[in-house]
Parts: C-alpha cells; sequence; structure tokens
C-alpha cells in the first residue's frame, strides 16, 4: 500500500465499539498532532442500517455498506478496526490479512487459542501490523505501575492479585444471547472479561508459565422469546491461580453475575521492597507503598503515560474513552513506522491460550503449563 499523508480507516460493525473506535481516530487528530499520518475515515461496514447511517452522519465516514467484503476491497482503506461479535472475529481478520489490510482487533480476538494462533501467525506472515483491544493496559496509572515494577523499584515481586468483577449479567431474567452459546462466543467470562487480566498480568508482572482454574456457571438457564429456557453453555465466574516465569505467583478472579459492582477492575503488586494498587473505579489514582507505614495516594500527572495528553496537572482525571484515543494512536504510530508498537495479536494469541488453558484446568483440577507463543509479543518489551 503507497504512503501517503494519511491512513485510511475502515469499519467493520458499527455497535457501540465500532462507534468508539471512530471516535478514537478522530480525536488522535487533537491529542497526538504529532502523528506522522493522520486516519481519515473511508467506509463503514454494518448490516443494520441504523449503524451505517450513524457511521455517515454522525461521526463521518464517506461511504457505507453491508458487506464487510467491500470495506477490505476498497482501495484507499490502509487499516480495518474490527468490531464485530467473536463469532465472527476469525473468519473477518482472515479476511483482512489475505487483503493485507493492518487490523485493530476487539477482545476476545478468537474463540479459542486455535482461532487466536491462526489470526497472529498470519499476520505475522504477512507483515502485518496489528492492534487488540488490551485498553486497560493503556491507563496512566498502569503505565507508572508497570515502570515502578519493570524498574525494581518494589523489588523482587513476590505475588498479584488481578479481580474484574462486573454485573453486566446478574439479572437472571436476562435474555439468552450468543455471548452464553459456546459456538458463538466461545468462552463467557473468560474471554469476556479475565483476558483483559491475563494481559495486564503479563504486561505487569511478565509471562505466565502455569495456571490452576475453577469455574463456575450460577446462572445455568437463560431466557427464550417463547417463554422456555435455554442453558447457559460458559462460565459466569472464574478463579485462576498463576505462576509465572519470574518466579512470582499471583490470582486472577473474574465474574459477570456479580451484585453491585459494575467494573470493579483491581491489580495489587506485592514486592520485597514495597507494593502498589490500581483501582479502575478510581483510574486516575495510584496507591504504593514504599515502607511498612502503608500506602499513599498518588494522582496521576503529566509524568504517568500519556495523561499530559488530555490534562494539565494531577486532579482533572481522564476516562475510559481517552484509553481508546490512546489505544488508537499507539496502532496509528505503529502502522505509520512500520514497527509493533501497540498490544499485537501475539498478545491476543497469548491471552487465548491462557484462556483455553484455565478451561482445561477447571475440567481436570490440574496444574496446565502455558505455550510460548510466537510474533511480536509487546508485553515483554
Amino acid at each position: 500500500m503507497p504512503i501517503t499523508d494519511s491512513i485510511g480507516v475502515g469499519l467493520i460493525s458499527v455497535g457501540w465499539m465500532g462507534r468508539l473506535h471512530s471516535r478514537a481516530y478522530l480525536a488522535t487528530r487533537q491529542f497526538y498532532p504529532e502523528l506522522a499520518r493522520h486516519p481519515e475515515l473511508v467506509i463503514a461496514a454494518d448490516p443494520d442500517e441504523a449503524g451505517r447511517s450513524y457511521a455517515e452522519n454522525n461521526v463521518g465516514y464517506r461511504e457505507t455498506t453491508s458487506d464487510y467484503r467491500e470495506v477490505l476491497a476498497h482501495p484507499d482503506v490502509d487499516v480495518v478496526s474490527i468490531c464485530s461479535p467473536n463469532f465472527l472475529h476469525h473468519e473477518v481478520a482472515l479476511a483482512a490479512i489475505a487483503a493485507g489490510k493492518h487490523f485493530w482487533i476487539e477482545k476476545p480476538m478468537g474463540r479459542s487459542a486455535r482461532e487466536s494462533r491462526e489470526i497472529a501467525q498470519g499476520a505475522e506472515a504477512a507483515g502485518l501490523i496489528t492492534s487488540v483491544g488490551f485498553n486497560y493496559r493503556h491507563a496512566p496509572a498502569v503505565a507508572e505501575a508497570r515502570r515502578l515494577i519493570r524498574s525494581g523499584a518494589l523489588g523482587t515481586i513476590t505475588n498479584v492479585q488481578i479481580r474484574l468483577i462486573t454485573s453486566y449479567a446478574s439479572d437472571p431474567t436476562q435474555g439468552f444471547t450468543w455471548r452464553y452459546e459456546t459456538e458463538f462466543a466461545g468462552s463467557g467470562v473468560l474471554g469476556d472479561v479475565l483476558s483483559h487480566g491475563f494481559d495486564l498480568a503479563q504486561f505487569l508482572i511478565g509471562r505466565i508459565s502455569s495456571i490452576n482454574a475453577i469455574t463456575e456457571t450460577f446462572i445455568t438457564d437463560r431466557p427464550l422469546p417463547d417463554g422456555s429456557t435455554r442453558a447457559v453453555e460458559n462460565e459466569d465466574y472464574a478463579a485462576v491461580l498463576a505462576r509465572f516465569d519470574n518466579g512470582a505467583v499471583g490470582m486472577l478472579e473474574s465474574t459477570r453475575v456479580a451484585i453491585g459492582p459494575n467494573a470493579e477492575y483491581t491489580i495489587e503488586v506485592y514486592g520485597t521492597k514495597g507494593s502498589l494498587r490500581w483501582n479502575f473505579d478510581q483510574m486516575n489514582q495510584l496507591e504504593v507503598a514504599e515502607d511498612v507505614r502503608g500506602y499513599r495516594t498518588v494522582m496521576t500527572d503529566t509524568s504517568f503515560g500519556d495523561f499530559g495528553r488530555f490534562q494539565p496537572n494531577a486532579g482533572p482525571g481522564i476516562g475510559f474513552n481517552d484509553l481508546k484515543t490512546i489505544e488508537a494512536a499507539l496502532f496509528l504510530r505503529s502502522v505509520a513506522e512500520g514497527k509493533q508498537l501497540a498490544p499485537s495479536a501475539a498478545d491476543g494469541w497469548s491471552a487465548s491460550e491462557l484462556v483455553d488453558a484455565s478451561i482445561s484446568s477447571a475440567a481436570s483440577g490440574a496444574w496446565v503449563d502455558l505455550p510460548e507463543v510466537t510474533g511480536p509479543t509487546t508485553f515483554r518489551a
């Protein structure tokens, strides 16, 4: 594809995440004016007319279509955002690879480790830049946490706890959808939510080498429109014990059926010289302990990650949408420079291996060793 002053963007699926990708692309012009090539919204695909109308009239795509293949075939499209439901990720990503389009794909990247491996290896073989929607690693406080951990400020890391507690499926009268069916969703809360936790754990601490997991489905049936019910086929809850390559140990936990917390995503990291804590509910704060006197709360400031792009000093915070803007800018910079800087398809594959290993461990009760993934993983950098 020829180098131009802009990067032509194609969007596949104009749901909530597709709209968020689009707004993030547009925001990069304001918050990352120095990017070598800025995005141009070219064409969006969605089978729903309302989605196509939003893409054209509210966001500003030049064209729309009901067929995602037209996005991939468009000569002005350099990169593609894949925001379709889970069961289409593999098909669409492989089609994007065949078309030679760099892509930003939401997680879980594949419904299984096999699907994710095929995507990651296909993209690497084609020489494509990729990005996976692990947005929480872009929180400036998380960036600072990683700096502290990797610099040795906390000493040798001994143990970590990551919990992602949500309520989006807590209502037992909520109807049965594709999210509860393994053919279309793959796993349940493991892929949908705890994949973020797996990525955060490896981004902060290092590669996870083995795990032991339990899972549970607490709401076993969901209603159908005709008044009958259908069995839920994947897990509502998962808890995972983990061992890291560097000797640290950890516990990761997630549920989609909590009553109370809507998005309580917490990280606790302990080392021989100190510890830190972060909670998405207070995403612009980091708690740091450097001795036995306990934690001090540090407000996110311009020295933390990309916070200074959005706010002039500590106090005013940034939000979830800003994390996607950071993510979009990193993807665009990766494409412009021809260097994998964004969370890669290899990172997505690694998270999928952890999901599959958790399912296997929960079924057998045994510890499961994680295979090494190949390709440009960025959590090791």
